[in-house]
């Protein structure tokens, strides 16, 4: 089965008897329906609801948790819980960088899991696994199929699809991956988030791209007519994952137009998982 060691990720310990309290009141993911073995996606917001850090977190014991997170950005992140920890009694750590290994495709019954992998909750059949701490072998595996593997299944993250800081939760569909609980209590940027969800106002969202030949790099423009629609993200030859204006696509649609990435023509679908609909009646064109 195929893997990869991910060395842009990294990892922050967060243990003590008031962790989770402390963790359930900034994250947005809702820790009471995090279970034993699994690495749930979630953010750490700005006040305006806009996403700071994007994450997985499992549990590791009993009031100790782990928070994956893209390397380049720990240290930010670090501070930044440091920051919200004031009186409670629990401490941040960012141990020594632990390579992360992701297998996919993976067996249930394979003998060369490791026992303590975690089921990465944001791909729908279950078959994702991640596991912390030195590799089992010298053998980097496939870091491009890994890519084209997430693209395939419309799982976008920051870096990649979309810059922190310029995004909201259901942007990148955390509302639909379970990085988002609805029905716990207040956290960072909770009210901006809610108002999103109960007003149906969420309007930018996830898209696999997909084109008759290779696509354009990441970060290039989609438009209909000159007019923009979106930004191409993570890109495997002719598939790649966009960040789109779904009322606009759909207006295109129905219009019959064609939307491009720089030169190239591209059609947008919505994951096969996700539970959001293009607009039934999009805006005329020239309101969109």
């Amino acid at each position: 089965m195929p893997f990869a060691l991910l060395q842009d990720r990294a990892v922050i310990a967060v243990s003590g008897p008031e962790a989770e309290h402390f963790l359930q009141n900034i994250l947005t993911v809702d820790l009471d329906a995090l279970k034993d073995g699994e690495a749930k996606p979630g953010a750490l917001l700005a006040p305006q609801g806009k996403i700071l850090f994007d994450f997985l977190i499992s549990r590791a014991g009993p009031d100790a948790f782990q928070l994956e997170c893209r390397a380049d950005a720990a240290a930010d992140f670090h501070r930044r819980l440091l920051l919200y920890k004031l009186r409670a009694r629990v401490e941040i750590a960012k141990p020594e960088q632990a390579v992360v290994t992701v297998v996919w495709q993976t067996d249930p019954a394979a003998s060369q899991i490791d026992s303590t992998a975690l089921a990465d909750t944001r791909f729908a059949n279950g078959d994702v696994k991640r596991s912390y701490g030195v590799p089992s072998c010298d053998d980097a595996g496939d870091k491009d199929a890994w890519h084209a593997f997430r693209i395939a299944n419309g799982v976008a993250e920051s870096g990649f699809d979309y810059q922190l800081g310029d995004a909201f939760p259901h942007d990148v569909l955390l509302d639909q991956t379970g990085g988002v609980g609805f029905a716990k209590g207040c956290y960072v940027g909770q009210e901006v988030v809610s108002r999103m969800q109960h007003r149906g106002t969420a309007r930018r969202r996830v898209l696999i791209a997909s084109s008759p030949g290779p696509l354009p790099a990441p970060g290039t423009e989609l438009t209909v007519e000159g007019r923009p629609v979106g930004t191409l993200g993570s890109v495997c030859g002719s598939k790649g994952l966009a960040i789109a204006r779904i009322d606009r696509v759909k207006s295109a649609a129905d219009a019959g137009k064609t939307i491009l990435a720089g030169d190239v023509p591209v059609t947008l679908a919505i994951p096969g998982w996700a539970k959001f609909t293009f607009p039934e009646d999009a805006p005329p064109a020239e309101n969109a």
